[in-house]
């Protein structure tokens, strides 16, 4: 009896300590493996949604100067960013050539001026030969015959079309003066506009040719003291946006290397424009933004990186973008109830992959649309809950709420945290 006893004693002891030392344990185990969950907080403010791209800069207009005339450069009178004034004197080809044209056309034309007056010497004798003759004539005199009254006629009409002959010399020796004087002129590059010198492609001395094509001299950045043009490539998804963003007059900042640290924030859309390219089977569109430049920070060939500010909230509630990435990757950490919607975005997802290339217009509008009915988690101190939220625009971090059930303040979840 007493061995039965003593059993029984032991056994409750042994029974009680595994029970003392189980259910701590059980607990610390399973409080152990539990998820830890990393959160983020709904919050209100301003949101944003831009579109970014990279653009080039460069002047409003490129005016290319060249020479019309050919011969060496005589003299050089700009360099290198050197402003000048429209009409100034940028350089002049030796003149030496063209000078002794003008002096050989002028006294072409001096000579056809003398066979003019020496025309119009013979037309009057001639005149004054055929009215004399008339006059016999009509004193019926017999003292000159018809014939020779014809010859008096038309030596009179000769001598008046050698007079309208040396006319028309004296008109083509003045049209070949006129052109030896402005060749002449040409040997003095000029500006035609106002503005900066952005290249010079000659030297002193150097030689021009210029029978087959004008050779370009330099080239002349008008009003870069005031604005430059940026010309951007926008991919086509996103160049409705841009269009919409240019209706309402919406600004575009951007930066540049060289000031690393300066956002430039005067930028608006002046273009979007029609001529498309493709490359890769991306197909991007240009569009010009137009920026002032009155400290002339910015220059030809730099690099800038564009945000086309699309639309700008004031107020708006804001959900976490990682919030809204999240996907419980436990089916036993989400609340049973919630379970379904796993199955539902799982069953989604293959289905849109499975039927990407054979669905219709109307159902690929249908599912742009439906990508704005999302999901986020909250935690309730033991299992995931699924809210369903409908969202709007969004910039780097935070995605507009436009409805759920969610708040101000709210802890979503974003991720589990690692275990150690």
């Amino acid at each position: 009896m007493r061995l039965i006893l003593k059993t029984l004693l032991f056994s409750a002891i042994l029974i009680g300590l595994g029970t003392a030392i189980y259910f701590p344990t059980a607990s610390f185990l399973r409080e152990r493996n539990k998820p830890t969950y990393r959160f983020e907080e709904v919050v209100d403010g301003e949101l944003t949604l831009y579109v970014n791209a990279t653009g080039k800069v460069e002047p409003v207009l490129r005016v290319t100067i060249g020479a019309v005339v050919s011969g060496p450069i005589a003299e050089l009178y700009v360099d290198f960013n050197d402003k000048i004034e429209k009409g100034q004197l940028l350089a002049r080809i030796d003149p030496r050539l063209f000078e002794s044209v003008v002096l050989r056309d002028q006294a072409m034309l001096e000579t056809r001026r003398a066979e003019v007056q020496r025309a119009e010497a013979r037309l009057q004798q001639a005149v004054n030969s055929e009215r004399r003759a008339e006059m016999l004539v009509t004193k019926r005199a017999n003292i000159i015959s018809d014939t020779e009254v014809d010859e008096m006629r038309f030596s009179r009409l000769a001598a008046a079309a050698d007079l309208s002959v040396a006319e028309t010399a004296v008109q083509q020796a003045q049209a070949n003066l006129d052109n030896s004087k402005a060749n002449l002129e040409y040997t003095k590059i000029r500006a035609p506009v106002d503005g900066v010198v952005i290249d010079r492609k000659i030297d002193e001395g150097q030689t021009l040719a210029a029978q087959f094509q004008a050779p370009e001299l330099f080239v002349v950045a008008p009003q870069m003291e005031e604005k430059m043009h940026i010309y951007a490539s926008v991919d086509e998804a996103d160049i409705g946006l841009i269009r919409a963003a240019q209706k309402q007059s919406q600004p575009v900042k951007f930066t540049v290397d060289a000031y690393p640290g300066q956002v430039f924030e005067e930028g608006h859309i002046r273009e979007v424009r029609l001529s498309s390219s493709e490359e890769q089977n991306v197909v991007t569109y240009p569009v010009i933004v137009e920026t002032p430049n009155t400290e002339m920070q910015l220059l030809p060939g730099m690099t800038a990186n564009l945000s086309f500010q699309i639309e700008h909230l004031t107020e708006a509630i804001k959900v976490p973008n990682s919030a809204l990435r999240f996907y419980p990757p436990n089916r036993k950490a989400v609340h049973p109830d919630d379970r379904a919607i796993l199955d539902g975005v799982s069953l989604a997802k293959e289905d849109s992959l499975r039927n990407a290339g054979s669905q219709s217009a109307s159902e690929r509008a249908q599912l742009s649309r439906s990508r704005l009915s999302r999901h986020v988690w909250v935690y309730d101190g033991e299992f995931l809950r699924a809210r369903s939220v409908e969202v709007g625009i969004s910039d780097s971090r935070h995605t507009e709420l436009i409805a759920g059930d969610i708040r101000v303040g709210d802890q979503l979840v974003v991720g589990e945290q690692p275990k150690t």
